[in-house]
């Protein structure tokens, strides 16, 4: 960098307002590295470019009625499980409270016909499985013990503490490491043969966004596992959990800034680069001891460092670098009872009929996706019926989700706020895709809408900023996780990474993340910055959603509050249901 008038300027700024770090993007991955580094006496300053922190996991409203588009459950939760301890660790366990999702059926699944319920279980699980499918009972058992297994060595990596850790560890994680190059289609092939019973054990491959020939199956592993016991839904919404981390940055002296759009990361040096502090698009400059993206790979190399200040090898690697795909989220508010039309806390992955599911995945990644009367695949979440606090007595919230290929939308990304007529129209058209849909699932929704709003891959790039809009950060397929994904320290001294693209992606995955990151800058082991504190007795607090028996009172006279105010205010209500 040259000398001039301004950085000179800049500089004396710097050592007066001195910054430890600044965090590029607000997701929970860098609010949790925050959290860690301000505990530890840094100051801190996260910067997001949304009017709202939390990237995926924030919440929004429309009407009043809120949603969330990143979060739709969370697993691990109860005592002594490793998300709870996550939450304790970090000392905003006191902050949250869940609702614990249907425990006969956390996850409903909709193949054509066919239906299968997800019990909160292992054991139940098996013993489900192996009623549908008794000619394969054995092999159902051999199975999911071994994905249990392969996911409790995966979580054994984190924990090698000193010398013997290092020499066991290979075989402490022997299946781990048996499996780690095979596809989940591959190693399920091994052990189980009915087309529809490994359709149901790959269902959940939504959550991680790649088809069974491509996922990983450790990774598979480790995602079926963190519901083995079934599925939790934030009180409040993903917007709770933020509200929480942010709270907690406050309180350790840091700051979240939104609003703050980042245009480039500010380097000094000719050879060994080393970041020393950001740009903002207003050409404000703001200093720091070291930097860490949250941003994906490509926005924080490409972008906000530049190709031209990054090495060889690393262009290359970015020039590979796939994205995970990306979606279509449609948000709805209904004047419907839902419960009594079926539906429950549980989720629906609802698929048309029982096809080999890469087929599926090729059939949702179709570049004229308008075509048809249908998708491929949906994955549909009833939030008011999982946050039963949230209900006010008439309106329902749903959120439907499919996955598309982003060159579906690349004719409209560069058109401004003011959209298109062939845009709307388009949006239109796919958002009656849905419904075709959901007819299926609660016949009669279609007259019972009161607003709806069509999220797109260019929604998720304007809000979320993340590479064509992809939704778990980059591929999750076998070059891309692992010891072959990105790491927390980045090539250019002082700057660091954390987020989905890093260690892991979804709720807990992404937080964990912004741990190591943290960890490695504070140079201790992940696990000595969640070590809760005895004397705070840190409890995340977890309520039934389909049960209020034991809900408190406080509980119980909010919902009743949120009742009287509609009654009070039932002309907006009328007026939503005539447009």
């Amino acid at each position: 960098m040259q000398d001039n008038p301004r950085e000179t300027t800049d500089l004396k700024l710097q050592v007066e307002n001195e910054i430890d770090t600044i965090i590029v993007g607000s997701g929970v991955g860098g609010l949790a590295s925050a959290i860690c580094l301000a505990r530890s006496g840094q100051r801190v300053l996260v910067l997001e470019q949304h009017d709202v922190p939390g990237g995926w996991c924030h919440s929004f409203y429309l009407n009043g009625y809120r949603f969330t588009p990143g979060v739709h459950y969370v697993g691990l939760l109860d005592k002594g499980q490793s998300t709870s301890e996550l939450y304790e660790g970090l000392e905003i366990a006191n902050d949250l409270a869940f609702f614990r999702m249907n425990t006969k059926a956390y996850e409903h699944c909709w193949i054509g016909d066919e239906r299968f319920d997800f019990p909160a279980n292992f054991d139940e699980l098996c013993d489900s499985l192996s009623q549908r499918f008794p000619e394969e009972k054995k092999d159902i058992k051999k199975y999911l013990t071994m994905v249990r297994t392969v996911s409790r060595q995966i979580q054994l990596i984190p924990k090698i503490k000193g010398f013997w850790d290092h020499v066991t560890i290979p075989f402490r994680t022997k299946y781990m490491g048996k499996y780690a190059l095979f596809s989940l289609k591959r190693v399920i092939g091994w052990y189980l043969k009915n087309p529809l019973l490994k359709t149901i054990l790959n269902i959940q491959y939504g959550d991680h966004g790649l088809p069974p020939g491509k996922a990983s199956f450790p990774l598979h592993c480790a995602v079926m596992d963190h519901y083995f016991d079934g599925g939790f839904y934030p009180m409040g919404g993903g917007g709770a959990i933020v509200k929480a981390m942010t709270n907690a940055i406050k309180k350790h002296g840091s700051e979240v800034r939104t609003g703050q759009s980042v245009k480039r990361i500010l380097l000094e040096g000719e050879k060994k680069k080393r970041a020393i502090g950001v740009e903002l698009e207003s050409g404000e400059r703001i200093f720091a001891k070291r930097i860490i993206s949250n941003a994906d790979p490509g926005k924080t190399y490409l972008e906000m460092v530049g190709r031209e200040n990054i090495s060889r090898r690393l262009l290359k690697k970015l020039n590979k670098t796939k994205y995970s795909c990306t979606s279509l989220m449609l948000f709805l508010t209904v004047d419907m009872d839902l419960r009594k039309a079926g539906l429950d806390s549980g989720n629906i992955w609802m698929m048309p009929k029982n096809a080999d599911m890469d087929e599926q995945f090729a059939e949702m990644q179709r570049v004229d996706i308008e075509e048809g009367e249908e998708f491929a695949g949906l994955f549909i979440s009833c939030t008011t019926l999982k946050d039963p606090i949230s209900y006010d007595g008439r309106y329902h919230t749903i959120e439907v989700i499919t996955y598309i290929n982003y060159k579906a939308f690349e004719r409209f990304e560069n058109e401004n706020k003011e959209r298109s007529q062939e845009y709307l129209q388009f949006k239109e058209k796919l958002t009656q895709k849905f419904m075709n849909s959901l007819e299926k699932v609660a016949p009669g929704i279609s007259d019972r809408v009161v607003q709806k709003e069509l999220g797109t891959p260019i929604t998720n790039q304007y809000y979320i900023n993340s590479t064509n809009g992809c939704v778990y950060g980059t591929e999750k397929s076998l070059r891309h996780i692992g010891p072959l994904a990105y790491k927390p320290k980045s090539e250019i001294e002082n700057l660091y990474l954390c987020g989905a693209s890093i260690a892991s992606h979804g709720v807990a995955g992404a937080s964990y993340s912004g741990v190591q990151t943290a960890a490695i800058i504070l140079k201790c082991r992940q696990d000595d910055l969640i070590q809760p504190d005895a004397d705070l007795n840190q409890d995340v607090r977890i309520y039934d959603a389909e049960d209020p028996s034991d809900y408190p009172d406080w509980m119980l006279r909010k919902i009743e509050v949120k009742k009287a105010r509609l009654a009070t205010d039932d002309n907006r209500f009328s007026s939503l249901r005539e447009k």
